[in-house]
């Protein structure tokens, strides 16, 4: 019977070719997009979960509780100790692997060729611990040695255009000097739905051997590095928070007695400061804890990605309900027919959801190679490296045929209901009619176009929002400035010699150093220190004497820096207004007043007030900052203002001045308004991928539209053939469809 059922469903669509292929598309396009959205939510929801030992791998972090009206936050940067005092003092500790991100780019050289790259740091039991696919090399020996480095897939190939570059030497700069490696080991690049990202990774104990990295040696008051534990199954220490606070309390002995001594206030009877465990597959959802490689997701947003979505396969869903109504009159002789000659209504019913499934079956093949073929630019807009793998992701399978059964089950059963109920004489006589003009059909139309229009507001709304973060004044002159990276330089040394090979060039209007960029990952540095029996925190950096006229930024009161004055380069500071305003000074009070406590040996003195300027996002408040010139920094940012027009020969010049003062490193630069306006790449995202739905949206609203009207053509054909016989013209019956 079923099968009987599927071949008249066959043949019903051979037979109305165009509505068929209408129907088809435009349910395939909605799936499409379905699929695509769903995999960006299976993804994100499952980040982590392909390690073997994923239900017993915790991520340890520092809990601290709201104190002095600010709120609760976690944060995953820990000690070098932690790890091994963890496994010491906790026997449900197993293992632990250390991590240092790798925030910033090394250089590589190979065949006198000076590449980018990023070089992490771990234990040798990272390959234990966690469930990286080799490719090359044996797992358990990839980081015996100290000069041992393993390195992705990708990676290999970008670096050396082959993927077997097992036993091959590769000079990495660290600190000031190119050190020799020997790859030991080629891993599986990292998967989409990893927080742990690397490009190649170095021996911990060559990274303690580094001069930042002997600091952190048993210094439990330097946080920097990622720490994760694998626990023995079963164990109860990640909910146990009274085990984990004496831990704590063991190396910070004195820490609730500092916190009280610096003005910090907080619930009684509560634990300010404690560390905490979190499984690892919980921290790509958890936005209450900060940090990783990967900036972490609220839940929200991808379940209103994923309504986006459903509302797209909403539409194309009505397509389908209200071309199968129109279709239903053509087919009433039909249905007349079998009811004559015996058939019930169940019987019609199930024969006319089997065509709906089949559709949807057809729909979901053709959606899913659309998807497939869709999914470069679908990650280029979300940001992902998202695989359509049912290995990967298996939930995948399941999900798509649910889907498809639901699709066809939702698009087909009113159809079906309507058609089922015909009466079999006025079916016979053909006096049945069913098009676009009932009630129900023009109320579906109508939802479809006020889902549209909704997606096309919402769209607009956001690219309102998105084009006023980036064209906002943040409170200098972001515009025609270019920041050139020198952090893997000398840069205390080529800084002046850059200046003065380009100081002659009419198109440079002027070059300032900074020791921090400004924009997204660029880095930023905070400080605390007491001040007169309160906690305070600001945000520091190093700038030269010209940074502030570079960058066009407004001094209120006081002066600028001046190389002239030897105590500039030893005490000075400026600041903006919300430290002044968070200090209870007024900009006139606030020159000469003493910072003391901010430096263990000299006490720095404000020289100048600078008008407050977004250096962090818009979406965050204006934090106290303050610049200063001390001489044990070093410029790894310049920062050259040049003359608005084409660059490219202002680069060019740049480049060459570069070149004669540093002739190894590459010439890395970037325009300061792009570095800003990074700030702001998940909301242009979100624009883009709302914009794109409501599009979509509106196009297979369109296609409805179109068959429906098709539809009603086709039962006025005797209308329109009387009506040109009484002489209508081909213009007239136009315009009155």
């Amino acid at each position: 019977m079923i099968k009987h059922y599927f071949k008249i469903a066959f043949r019903s669509l051979a037979k109305q070719k165009v509505l068929t292929i209408i129907n088809i598309s435009g349910l395939s396009i909605g799936l499409a997009c379905f699929i695509l959205f769903l995999l960006y939510a299976i993804n994100e929801f499952n980040f982590d979960r392909f390690h073997t030992n994923a239900d017993n791998i915790y991520r340890a972090y520092r809990w601290t509780e709201p104190m002095n009206g600010e709120d609760a936050e976690g944060d995953v940067y820990l000690p070098n100790p932690l790890g091994p005092a963890l496994k010491a003092d906790l026997p449900d500790v197993v293992d632990y692997v250390r991590l240092q991100d790798g925030w910033r780019e090394s250089f590589v050289k190979i065949d006198d060729k000076v590449l980018s790259a990023t070089l992490s740091y771990t234990d040798p039991s990272f390959f234990k611990m966690f469930s990286f696919g080799f490719v090359y090399g044996n797992p358990a020996q990839a980081l015996k040695n100290l000069n041992d480095v393993v390195i992705t897939r990708s990676k290999a190939k970008a670096l050396f255009g082959s993927e077997n570059v097992l036993g091959r030497n590769i000079d990495i700069k660290v600190g000031d000097k190119f050190e020799s490696f020997t790859i030991t080991g080629v891993t599986e690049d990292i998967p989409a739905n990893s927080s742990i990202r690397y490009e190649m990774l170095g021996h911990w104990k060559y990274m303690e051997s580094t001069p930042g990295g002997t600091r952190s040696i048993n210094n439990w008051r330097r946080s920097a590095f990622l720490t994760y534990i694998q626990l023995r199954p079963g164990s109860g220490l990640p909910n146990d928070s009274k085990r984990l606070a004496t831990f704590r309390n063991k190396y910070y002995p004195d820490e609730e007695k500092e916190l009280k001594e610096a003005g910090f206030k907080w619930k009684e009877g509560m634990v300010p400061v404690r560390y905490g465990l979190q499984n690892i597959k919980e921290g790509h959802t958890d936005t209450k804890i900060w940090g990783g490689s990967i900036e972490s997701i609220n839940p929200k947003t991808v379940w209103i990605l994923i309504g986006i979505a459903a509302a797209v396969l909403l539409i194309a869903c009505i397509n389908f309900t209200t071309l199968a109504i129109g279709r239903s009159a053509s087919r009433a002789k039909e249905v007349g027919l079998r009811k004559v000659i015996g058939g019930g209504r169940k019987q019609l019913i199930s024969q006319f959801l089997s065509e709906a499934i089949l559709l949807s079956v057809l729909s979901a093949s053709l959606g899913l190679l659309l998807a497939k073929l869709l999914l470069p630019w679908f990650n280029e807009l979300s940001g992902r490296e998202l695989q359509l793998s049912f290995s990967l992701y298996p939930e995948l399978g399941w999900m798509l045929i649910g889907l498809t059964l639901i699709v066809g089950l939702l698009a087909g059963s009113y159809p079906a209901l309507i058609v089922s109920a015909f009466k079999p004489i006025e079916a016979l006589k053909s006096k049945i009619k069913v098009g676009g003009s009932n009630l129900f059909t023009k109320s579906l139309v109508t939802v479809q176009f006020a889902l549209s229009i909704s997606l096309i507001i919402a769209t607009f709304i956001i690219l309102q929002q998105t084009n006023y973060m980036s064209k906002k004044n943040p409170g200098f002159n972001k515009e025609n400035v270019v920041m050139v990276n020198a952090a893997q330089t000398q840069s205390n040394q080529i800084f002046p010699l850059f200046k003065q090979a380009l100081a002659s060039r009419p198109e440079i209007i002027g070059i300032g150093g900074a020791e921090l960029g400004l924009g997204e990952g660029t880095g930023w540095s905070r400080q605390g220190f007491e001040f007169k029996g309160t906690h305070k925190e600001v945000y520091e950096y190093y700038i030269d004497a010209d940074y502030i006229k570079v960058m066009d930024m407004q001094l209120l009161t006081g002066r600028n820096f001046d190389p002239a004055i030897a105590s500039d380069s030893q005490t000075a500071v400026i600041i903006n207004e919300a430290m002044v305003k968070d200090f209870g000074w007024t900009n006139e009070t606030a020159i000469g007043q003493q910072l003391k406590g901010y430096m263990e040996t000299l006490t720095p003195v404000v020289i100048g007030v600078v008008k407050n300027f977004n250096f962090r996002p818009l979406k965050e408040e204006i934090k106290p900052q303050l610049f200063h010139n001390f001489s044990d920094y070093a410029p790894f940012r310049f920062f050259v203002r040049i003359k608005p027009g084409n660059p490219a020969p202002t680069l060019a010049a740049m480049e060459k001045a570069w070149t004669s003062v540093e002739p190894v490193i590459p010439f890395e630069y970037s325009f300061l308004d792009e570095s800003l306006d990074n700030f702001y790449k998940a909301e242009k995202r979100w624009s883009s991928i709302a914009g794109w739905a409501g599009g979509i949206s509106i196009f297979l609203a369109c296609l409805g539209l179109f068959g429906l009207a098709s539809l009603a053509a086709i039962n006025r054909t005797k209308e329109i053939g009387i009506r040109k016989v009484l002489g209508a013209s081909l213009p007239s019956i136009i315009q009155l469809l």
